[in-house]
């Protein structure tokens, strides 16, 4: 049976996910950023708490963890790395770690960069991955704590996943994000086209997440350094990839 997915909008533009395995019927949620909607969520499906899964310590993706572990009772997971900085860990992990969820499995990434010791949860059985602020919808998170170098080496992993593999992220930032990829790549089909889309889906109050990495792959500027469009705008044309991500990153923060 496959595993059934929430995302589940939360403060101002954050958003929850919710994933729940009918066999067993554990149900995990990825990051707390307040209790009411997921419990909420929760309810309305009659499914009951088993894990909660942190991938950094930011407060919009925390602040609702121990109201929802006392609550529920369900254990907490987060990075070994972070756990001095994250609520009361009942499991410690680093990237090659597996934790399951249900009879899911999935494996740790370390994505460090918008923070260093942000994981990744990779459900590769059912190509969803769970990547909060560091690839993003059309972008990736600012780089806080981590170098340029770090989050490419991060969104390196990330994009080596399977094309087909569901990126949920953490925040409702999309049409911002392709607003600045437009003034890099305004000959991008597909860009212009995941625009229009965008704005449609957002007039009518539906989120743009999650998105299919390919989809991210064909029009993220922050994953397509080696693009010779993007390079031209940079004035980049023979820089390494690490440079020009590295200048993308950097514009995107004035823009």
């Amino acid at each position: 049976m496959p595993l059934e997915l929430v995302t589940v909008p939360c403060l101002k533009d954050n958003y929850a996910y919710l994933l729940h395995d009918p066999q067993s019927g554990a149900t995990a949620v990825v990051d707390v950023p307040e209790p009411g909607p997921i419990a909420a969520a929760l309810a309305e499906r009659g499914w009951t708490l088993t894990d909660i899964l942190i991938t950094h310590h930011h407060w919009d993706h925390i602040d609702g963890v121990e109201a929802l572990r006392a609550a529920t009772g369900a254990k907490v997971t987060g990075a070994a790395a972070d756990a001095h900085r994250l609520p009361p860990l009942d499991r410690a992990v680093a990237e090659g770690d597996q934790i399951h969820v249900g009879t899911a499995t999935a494996r740790i990434l370390d994505v460090s960069g918008h923070t260093v010791g942000h994981i990744a949860f990779v459900f590769d059985g059912e190509r969803i991955a769970f990547t909060a602020d560091s690839l993003m919808a059309g972008g990736c998170g600012r780089l806080f704590e981590g170098t340029p170098a770090q989050m490419w080496t991060s969104l390196s992993k990330l994009a080596a996943l399977p094309p087909d593999t569901l990126i949920c992220s953490g925040h409702e930032y999309t049409q911002s994000n392709l607003r600045f990829a437009q003034t890099l790549e305004p000959g991008n089909r597909d860009l212009m086209l995941r625009i229009t889309a965008v704005a449609e889906a957002r007039a009518q109050g539906r989120a743009t997440v999650p998105s299919l990495l390919s989809l991210e792959l064909a029009t993220n500027p922050f994953l397509r350094a080696a693009n010779a469009e993007i390079r031209a705008s940079l004035g980049m044309t023979d820089a390494p990839d690490v440079d020009c991500f590295a200048e993308v990153r950097a514009r995107k923060d004035r823009f």
